[in-house]
Order: C-alpha cells, then structure tokens, then sequence
C-alpha cells in the first residue's frame, strides 16, 4: 500500500498546474522560453486577427513549415500563403474561438511552447542567431 501515494503524487505532478495568475504564466514564459513580452505581442495580435476575421495576419505567425491536424489528416502547410489560401479548410471555427476567448491564466506553458485552447494551437519562441541573442515567436502547430 505505500505504493499507492507515490502513485497518486506522480499522477497529480503529470497534471497541468491551475489557478495560477497571469503574472505566474507570464513569469513562467520568460523562465523556459525567454522573452515574454514578443509572446504577449504575437497572442494579442492573432487574437486581434481572430476579432477581425483576418486568416493572413493568424498566417502571417506561422513557423514553416507548419504542422495543421484537421479533417482526421495529418498537412504539412509550405508557406504562410498556403495556409491564407486554405485557411478555413485547415482551421476550424472552434480552434479561432479557443484563441479568441483564451484567458492568459490558462495558458499551457512546456518546455516545447505555449498551448492555446487546450493545445489547439501551439506557440515556440525560436532562436535566429547561434547565440540566441535574437528570437521570434511564431505557431509550430494547429491541432483541430
């Protein structure tokens, strides 16, 4: 039976932490990924895109190429105009309504990125030099 605590506190440490303020998730951002600021940019700037109805500015944040799950398949989107030209086939209504409504709260913060709606649509901050002095946010995956 002293198995069963071990247990159960490895399975509540494999859960996602809640209750933590936006302070908390900004804080954990800039610890794993650094630059927190141009995270918050970016979010705001799709959710502004979502608001407006602007599928080339939510393209225009793509890492590619870019992995999209939808319509049960698997894509690998090439380009940022790719993604503009076929924007409602690859992202639900649901997926842009997760971005809308997403509360900085409950955000998921790992060491591979930002989930969005419950990992709907996945943010990374990548490095553009060797040093790592300069970085872009950008989405590596949109998950419907």
């Amino acid at each position: 039976m002293r198995l069963a605590p071990v247990l159960l506190a490895f399975a509540c440490s494999a859960l996602p932490a809640f209750a933590q303020s936006e302070e908390d998730v900004m804080n954990r951002i800039e610890t794993i990924h650094g630059n927190a600021e141009g995270f918050f940019d970016v979010f705001g700037a799709m959710q502004d895109a979502v608001m407006l109805g602007d599928p080339t500015e939510i393209a225009h944040y793509g890492l590619y190429p870019l992995v999209v799950n939808a319509n049960g398949e698997t894509y690998d989107v090439l380009e940022e105009q790719d993604l503009s030209d076929n924007f409602d086939a690859l992202v639900s209504p649901e997926t842009l309504d997760a971005l809308r409504t997403q509360d900085v709260a409950d955000l998921i913060v790992t060491d591979e990125g930002v989930g969005i709606g419950d990992g709907a649509i996945w943010i990374t901050n990548i490095c553009l030099d060797d040093a790592c002095d300069q970085t872009q946010w950008g989405i590596f995956s949109i998950n419907n």
